[in-house]
């Protein structure tokens, strides 16, 4: 009989019980037992829901005190030295110091989770000695079992994704490390059949990344190991984010099921199986139910795509589940209640899609009248919102079907507009400005959330921003900064606030998830064709430029950062509502031009999170991401200066889609990875403006004047000095205002050394 399952289920809880606890617990506010016994009461209400809606196998150790990664890691023993860890299980001071710092031990590293806006944390393999600490997938079995009777699927990261993942150690010694740790899962695997389990998820999405020889040779080494230590276990391999590489070598492991991508992954898992066929042997995972958006499934849809497969995998060897764990989605769409009707009604959060895959694994063993009911209603409700004004706004879509095909050029090259640019703003060598916003103090939290409840007026509001901006202003002066941000006051995030004030957006009251640790976001719904209904900028700008002579940035987020940071329609193709942004968004870049904004600065922080995990898609998406940059800022006159801003990304590898964006000047996060980026410029030429971070702005500390001069000298190896920027390697709107007028300070004084060292070299031609 066909069975349901769930990859994972979100941790944080409907109303972000997991984080408050965890914070609770940070702060001194609970204690140690205390906090256990809260997350527990979490975890297994969560089993609870599963439970309730019908789900056959139920994920458990999905639930983490963190992360995931870092789980496996503790699980290992594999701590960092410097937090000096005797053995034994890892103490939670320990487990919370690796991932977020102690006084006297920094924090591991943080990184992006294949291409979700989710962060795991980094291992540090380095001299570390594995042993099995404690086995927590069976410590998770055993509580579902005991305390709901839940005959649950334990969930563990598969041994190649976490060596993939770590770092610490050279790739030659790969198959050491694997030998170190493939005894210790063999342990937990023997461990968990010899109590009772009849199903383990073993994780492995790095097979849906291109794997050499070698790594095919390991994955037979590790699952023939499991095979043999654990023969009477099922083991489901599960991969998600993409089709999988190698398939037909992957089909031939010996496990009992293997679960892939059927949304993300669709067109070449199908493929895959449609020509080489799917073994008699082996139970097949279906992931129909996308793990990672937020919209409700079309039911028949996914109903006919199951056909599909069972006409080539028997239905009792078929697995209905999601496409991946639920942790990217929200809880629940039940406490939504400011949204319209039509939109509420086509969104699926994890609850609606634990009902979504039950009804598609009942439409599968039956025909129930019911259930053919709910498949129909399920369309009807999909329909009412596709048929809406808001998905219909034609004179948006025909503006950018017409530009779409359009070459989105500047009027001159940068060679001129550069000599134009200088002639107009008479900059000195090496011109300071900062990313944009300045610190968010309590007091501007105060005021903005006084003004949400309506304790202050509009007047009353606008006089406070005007006060911040004032202040700001003044102290940019003072410290010698060249060229001036009005400082976002108003804005309480660089998606949000455009979200707000364009049409085809809307806003959950409760759609939070998790983004690392016990930071939640709350994305906003990009729902309907977006549309520019009126400035948004321009009267802080011009505001802020009435107070000063020098100029001042206009500040906009761009549209790959606002669609990647977005929950996103899925009824058209994400190129298309990049260009719906870019041609809202160039409104807005003409609006502050006739404002008399002449320098804009366009933010792109998320283009490199944005790049498909599949090579050869990689050049189409960013060949359409720099064209929505550039018809955002085509427009402009040659004399305006656009400015663009990326950070904390590898940039080495579309060092040429960052130039072809053809941004005046660019400014790049390197304070953390300074030498990888240079390197980069030592092998390719870059021709425009470019200012490379010279300090890490999510540090407390006051950088010395020296440290931020041997970035800048290091930087002017590679960089031509005419087009050298300098600033710091982000916004600065979570430091305080101490450390960040003495930081800035340092930066002026450090540009001053500069200035006088490269005045006094002779120029050679």
């Amino acid at each position: 009989m066909t069975k349901s399952s769930v990859l994972g289920y979100p941790r944080i809880g409907a109303d972000r019980e997991w984080k408050k606890a965890l914070e609770a617990f940070w702060s001194g506010k609970l204690q140690e037992n205390e906090l256990h016994a809260r997350l527990q009461e979490i975890r297994l209400d969560h089993l609870r829901k599963q439970q309730a809606k019908g789900i056959d196998l139920i994920p458990v150790n999905d639930f983490s005190y963190y992360d995931h990664i870092l789980d496996t890691a503790v699980m290992f023993g594999i701590v960092p030295k410097r937090f000096a860890y005797t053995g034994g299980a890892v103490p939670l001071s320990t487990y919370y110091g690796i991932a977020r710092g102690t006084k006297d031990a920094a924090a591991s590293e943080m990184t992006k989770w294949f291409n979700t806006n989710y962060h795991y944390i980094v291992p540090e393999l380095n001299d570390a000695s594995p042993i099995l600490t404690e086995n927590k997938p069976l410590i998770a079995y055993l509580e579902a079992k005991e305390k709901l009777g839940i005959e649950g699927k334990p969930v563990i990261v598969g041994p190649l994704t976490f060596l993939k993942l770590s770092k610490g150690y050279d790739a030659s010694e790969t198959d050491a490390w694997l030998d170190q740790l493939l005894p210790l899962y063999t342990q937990v695997l023997q461990e968990l059949a010899d109590a009772g389990v009849q199903w383990v998820q073993i994780d492995e999405p790095v097979l849906v990344t291109k794997l050499n020889d070698a790594d095919v040779q390991r994955l037979n080494k590790i699952y023939a190991a499991f095979a043999s230590a654990a023969p009477g276990l099922n083991i489901l391999l599960q991969t998600y984010f993409e089709s999988v590489e190698n398939y037909n070598e992957i089909i031939q492991l010996p496990v009992q099921g293997i679960g892939f991508d059927f949304v993300h992954g669709l067109e070449g898992n199908l493929q895959s199986i449609q020509t080489s066929g799917f073994p008699a042997d082996k139970l097949l995972g279906a992931g129909i139910i996308d793990g990672r958006g937020i919209w409700k499934a079309s039911l028949q849809d996914k109903l006919t795509l199951l056909q599909t497969l069972t006409s080539l995998v028997t239905p009792e060897r078929l697995i209905v589940q999601s496409s991946c764990s639920l942790l990217h989605v929200p809880v629940t769409t039940a406490r939504e209640t400011k949204l319209a009707v039509e939109l509420k009604e086509a969104l699926a959060f994890a609850d609606e899609k634990l009902d979504e895959i039950v009804i598609l694994t009942q439409a599968i063993r039956s025909t129930d009248a019911d259930i053919t009911a709910k498949i129909k209603d399920a369309e009807q409700k999909l329909q009412a919102l596709q048929s809406s004004g808001d998905r219909n706004r034609k004179a948006v879509q025909e503006a950018v079907a017409s530009i779409r095909v359009q070459e989105p050029d500047r009027s001159r090259p940068f060679a001129e507009r550069h000599v134009a640019q200088q002639d107009k703003w008479q900059l000195p060598l090496f011109p300071t400005t900062t990313i944009g916003s300045f610190p968010q103090s309590t007091e501007v939290r105060k005021a903005r959330q006084q003004w949400r409840k309506n304790e202050l007026s509009n007047e009353q509001y606008d006089s406070f921003i005007r006060d911040q901006i004032d202040s700001w202003i003044n102290i940019q002066e003072e410290i010698g900064i060249d060229v001036l941000v009005h400082g976002e006051f108003e804005r309480t995030d660089m998606v949000e606030f455009f979200g707000e004030k364009l049409a085809g957006f809307a806003f959950t009251q409760y759609g939070w998830v998790q983004s690392y640790g016990s930071r939640c976001v709350k994305p906003p719904v990009i729902f309907g064709d977006v549309e520019f209904v009126g400035e948004m900028t321009v009267e802080e700008t011009k505001y802020a430029q009435s107070k000063t002579d020098r100029p001042v940035k206009g500040m906009l987020t761009g549209p790959i950062t606002i669609m990647n940071w977005s929950f996103v329609r899925d009824d058209i193709e994400r190129e298309t509502i990049a260009y719906q942004l870019a041609y809202a968004l160039r409104q807005e870049v003409e609006a502050l031009e006739k404002a008399g904004i002449g320098m804009i600065q366009v933010d792109e922080p998320a283009v490199r999170e944005g790049l498909p995990l599949k090579e050869h898609k990689q050049a189409h998406y960013l060949d359409w991401a720099v064209k929505a940059f550039r018809i955002t800022t085509c427009t402009v006159q040659e004399t305006t200066q656009i400015h663009t801003h990326m950070c904390y990304c590898e940039f080495h590898d579309m060092i040429d889609s960052i130039e072809a964006m053809d941004a005046d000047v660019i400014s790049i996060e390197t304070s953390r990875s300074h030498g990888e980026l240079i390197h980069s410029f030592e092998e390719n030429t870059y021709e425009l403006g470019i200012g490379l971070g010279v300090y890490d702005i999510h540090s407390p500390r006051v950088p010395s004047v020296e440290e931020m001069s041997n970035m800048i000298d290091r930087a002017l190896r590679v960089l031509d000095p005419k087009l050298f920027w300098i600033n710091p390697d982000c916004g600065l709107k979570t430091r305080g205002q101490e450390e960040t007028v003495a930081s800035l300070r340092n930066m002026v004084d450090a540009t001053r050394i500069a200035r006088a060292k490269y005045n006094a070299t002779p120029v050679l031609n």
